[in-house]
């Protein structure tokens, strides 16, 4: 079993599983659904309250969504650490600024690839917050709740991604 840390790629299956997994106890534990999109805000309010803290506590988006550290924010950071830990436990970790597709694609440019990655960045985090959820908010939490609001936005993350990817890499 502890091979299975060593792997380049696990079986989606497993992943899955696994990912239902961490939902119920997400639901048992702290009767919250998943979803990453709303550390990001809290982030940018941790951050905007170091300049202006006044402005921070007055916003009512900030009312709602306290700009703090907790279980979710953990996660977000969970996630990227988790990441690291498994690409170096497989042997695959690698510092790349331009990945391979987008450099068969646009060329090795990384100025291009950074301000594409930045306005891809802010497009779905602006989505995520229109949306009232991100692709794992809805996808995960939504979708297992049988959401009609988050069958909706999946079935438009769906169609805006394969349009994306059509529209940029068939060129």
């Amino acid at each position: 079993m502890l091979d299975l840390l060593f792997e380049t790629e696990w079986s989606p299956y497993l992943a899955g599983a696994g990912i239902g997994i961490l939902l119920w106890c997400s639901f048992l534990f702290s009767n919250k659904p998943l979803g990453c999109s709303t550390a990001f805000s809290r982030t940018s309010g941790m951050i905007e309250s170091i300049f202006c803290p006044d402005k921070v506590k007055n916003k009512e988006y900030y009312k709602m969504f306290v700009p703090e550290i907790e279980w979710q924010w953990m996660m977000v950071f969970g996630i990227i650490l988790g990441a690291c830990i498994s690409s170096v436990l497989s042997g695959s970790f690698q510092i790349s600024f331009v990945p391979q597709t987008f450099q068969a694609a646009f060329g090795d440019n990384i100025l291009l690839r950074f301000l594409m990655a930045l306005v891809g960045g802010i497009m779905m985090g602006l989505g995520a917050r229109w949306s009232w959820g991100c692709t794992s908010g809805h996808g995960i939490s939504g979708m297992s709740q049988l959401s009609l609001a988050s069958l909706v936005a999946v079935m438009g993350f769906f169609v805006a991604g394969i349009g994306t990817a059509m529209i940029l890499y068939s060129w």
